[in-house]
């Protein structure tokens, strides 16, 4: 019995292993077991009253499914582009600052200090929605039609996103005094969980509905496995990265709009920095081929709510910000080691020859 319950522990432990979420699994593990011995009040969650004056949930973990929110929407738009044109998008950041802005663009008119909204809010963010799309649609047709390399071909982007989302409001801070507009980034009256958490899981939702009753999930691995293969099986691969890049431009969008409704205005230099390097390394913490190919959208999610961990436990240990990139750089490089092909085929050896050892093991015991 208890060879037969070492085998199939075994045997669980050999499947986990394999599976591509085990990565983000283990170091969401590491991370909680650190902060257990460091400081088990890491994990507390109390009730307190906001400066509104509602009672609303506070704590580490609150704050890391809060933040992670608009990181967690953006995994979910790279992972894909990821997966079908093999290459990373990483003009994301200056994208959300170009659809924050034209969110307080219609929200403030031509006054950056309104005392009312001069539109409805809908209109605003369906307009960023329309905008951010555009956008995807154009870093799209860069690398589908023109074929260019996907981070040269969205350098371009990232290098004028933020002049053109100054250059939306005149290179004016326009600001919203209207209280309703930042229930999105904040709390709903009444709810005692923060906002973007509930937006971050219905995108979860939808993306979970696109791959269940579409195949774009499909063709996106597809393309990215073999372009030309897809193409004989009559899927049409310049279509499907096109694709893929306007549905980031609308998961940009969406966290875009998260953004400048935490604060209810927008700095342009400062909003969303370095975020489209979070959203890398979610795909890659994800376990998913930053080559292209197959992909596990929850990895990505799961490795966006790590990162945020990470993040979060840095700050508590009163690391400074400006460190931060320190620490996710030696996280990306363990990452980039453990997926090179030379460690792989080590890693695998050495399971070999443990199997075989286990094997003359056994054998001469039953001798």
């Amino acid at each position: 019995m208890n060879e037969t319950t070492q085998k199939r522990q075994g045997n669980f432990l050999t499947r986990l292993v394999r599976k591509q979420i085990f990565i983000p699994l283990a170091a969401l593990l590491l991370l909680i077991v650190f902060n257990l011995i460091a400081d088990p009040s890491f994990f507390a969650i109390t009730l307190k009253e906001n400066s509104l004056g509602d009672l609303v949930l506070t704590g580490n973990l609150i704050t890391i499914l809060d933040n992670a929110s608009e990181l967690v929407i953006l995994a979910i738009g790279m992972t894909l582009v990821t997966a079908a044109s093999g290459g990373q998008d990483i003009s994301v950041g200056s994208a959300i600052a170009i659809a924050g802005s034209v969110v307080l663009r219609v929200l403030c008119g031509t006054n950056s200090r309104p005392d009312t909204l001069q539109a409805p809010i809908i209109v605003a963010f369906l307009a960023c929605c329309v905008v951010s799309m555009l956008f995807g649609a154009f870093n799209g047709t860069l690398v589908a039609v023109f074929k260019i390399q996907p981070m040269v071909a969205t350098l371009i982007l990232y290098t004028a996103g933020r002049s053109i989302a100054a250059w939306i409001n005149n290179n004016e801070l326009p600001m919203i005094s209207d209280p309703s507009f930042a229930y999105y980034g904040n709390f709903l009256p009444g709810a005692a969980v923060p906002t973007p958490i509930f937006i971050a899981v219905i995108c979860m939702i939808l993306a979970w509905a696109l791959l269940r009753f579409t195949n774009i999930g499909l063709y996106s691995q597809a393309v990215g496995i073999n372009a030309s293969a897809a193409r004989l099986n009559g899927i049409h691969p310049q279509f499907v990265k096109f694709l893929t890049y306007v549905i980031l431009g609308l998961c940009v969008a969406v966290a875009g709009f998260i953004k400048v409704s935490r604060f209810s205005t927008i700095n342009y230099s400062v909003v969303a920095k370095d975020i489209e390097m979070d959203a890398i390394l979610a795909v890659a913490l994800g376990g998913n081929a930053l080559s292209g190919g197959k992909f596990n959208i929850w990895a990505s999610v799961l490795g966006a709510y790590v990162i945020q961990f990470l993040t979060t436990t840095l700050f508590k240990f009163n690391v400074v910000s400006s460190a931060l990139p320190a620490y996710k750089a030696v996280v990306v490089i363990i990452l980039v080691v453990l997926s090179a092909p030379t460690v792989r085929e080590k890693l695998e050896a050495l399971k070999k020859r443990h199997r075989t050892e286990e094997k003359k093991e056994a054998g001469t015991h039953a001798e």
